[in-house]
Parts: C-alpha cells; sequence; structure tokens
C-alpha cells in the first residue's frame, strides 16, 4: 500500500464517493425523484459509505477505523438492497441496476481488504 496522508487517497473512498453520485443521479430523474421517501433513503445510504470510510479514517487508531469500515460495509449492502427495489419500481433500467450492482460488490471487496490489512497490520498500521 502506497503512503495514504488523508481519506481522499483511499481509493475505497473514491469508489464510494463515485457510488454515491451515480445515486444521486439516478435519483434525479423522474419516477425515482417522486419517491422522496426512497431518494431519500438510498442517497443516505450511499452518502453513509463513503462518509463513515471518512470517519473512521479520522478517528485515532486502527481499532476505530475498522469498526467504520464494518459500518460502510453495511452501507453499501444496503444501498445494494435498494437498488434492487429500485429496479423492481421500474426506477432504474437493467442496466443501471446491473453497474449498481457491480460497484456494491467491489466495494465490499475492497472494504473487506482493507478491513483484513488494518487487522493484520498491528497496532499503529497505515495510519500513524
Amino acid at each position: 500500500m502506497s503512503s495514504i496522508a488523508t481519506f481522499e487517497d483511499l481509493h475505497v473512498w473514491q469508489e464510494a464517493r463515485e457510488l454515491c453520485q451515480r445515486v444521486r443521479k439516478l435519483t434525479k430523474a423522474i419516477p425515482f425523484k417522486n419517491d422522496y421517501r426512497f431518494c431519500s433513503q438510498i442517497n443516505a445510504s450511499s452518502g453513509s459509505v463513503m462518509d463513515n470510510i471518512a470517519e473512521g479514517f479520522e478517528r485515532d487508531g486502527n481499532r476505530e477505523f475498522i469498526q467504520f469500515l464494518y459500518i460502510a460495509k453495511g452501507s453499501n449492502g444496503e444501498v445494494r438492497s435498494q437498488a434492487y427495489r429500485a429496479f423492481d419500481a421500474e426506477f432504474i433500467s437493467e442496466e443501471e441496476l446491473k453497474w449498481l450492482l457491480a460497484k456494491t460488490h467491489t466495494l465490499k471487496t475492497k472494504l473487506n481488504n482493507l478491513i483484513v490489512t488494518l487487522k493484520n497490520s498491528g497496532e499503529k498500521g497505515y495510519k500513524k
């Protein structure tokens, strides 16, 4: 792993930001945007992925960082489930569903890999 000075340097955070941007764009289209509660839920979930990576990174140690990565992983799973709901409600196309599923799968893998790396890195790890 190369030197990581800020959470913005983390590839997993960059991909989470991409997911959040795509979700925001999708929820601006009709008929999706007319379901205000669902729009709010999926936007909050996708934002939670990137926000928890950032918050965990800014904490004092790897233990807390790992905890926040698990929260991000849970939010990522929530977005994945909501993608199916959006597709079933005919708010998004099959192509958009496939993109969301692929992105959430990639994020899940990267979050898992980062968690394992941090667990195996000793007390200070890459953050200190």
